[in-house]
């Protein structure tokens, strides 16, 4: 025998657990987002740090894909190639360069406030769907209570 006997109260308390579960994976995915674009923020921040440090002449390691790296000279400090988007690259000045990925990283920012913003209204969802689960289970409890207190007598 079933609690509640899958009454319409054990159906809206599944489906409530349902959408719960569906808010959490929305949110660990958005969670994932995040992280993503930190680690992003962090690489744009590395490539600022090298343009403004490295001089004509120093010695740097070069990805060549594959985890695979060469030790290469930087001829020309002044003229660095960073991507745009889309597949596209070009060929700026250090400070053009610099503007360009702090501009990523302003981007990159906005979005972060985003997907904050979406975990805020995921958490105040799913709170609320919480509660009418708590609630809907009490109001189970009762009806089981005098469903007992009235076949017992």
């Amino acid at each position: 025998m079933s609690l509640g006997g899958g009454g319409p109260g054990q159906q809206q308390l599944q489906q409530l657990s349902e959408e719960i579960e569906a808010l959490e994976e929305e949110r660990e995915h958005l969670e994932d987002e995040i992280e993503d674009l930190e680690a992003e923020k962090f690489e744009i921040d590395e490539a600022i740090e090298g343009i403004e440090t490295l001089e004509n002449g120093s010695t740097v390691q070069v990805p060549l894909g594959g985890g695979a790296y060469v030790r290469a000279e930087v001829q020309d400090i002044n003229e660095v190639a960073v991507e745009l988007g889309g597949g596209y690259a070009a060929e700026l000045e250090e400070g053009d360069a610099i503007e360009t990925l702090e501009t990523k990283q302003d981007t990159l920012d906005d979005r972060i406030d985003e997907v904050k913003e979406e975990i805020s209204e995921i958490e105040a969802e799913s709170a609320e769907l919480e509660q009418q689960a708590q609630q809907a289970q009490q109001q189970m409890m009762q009806q089981m209570q005098q469903q007992q207190q009235g076949g017992g007598e």
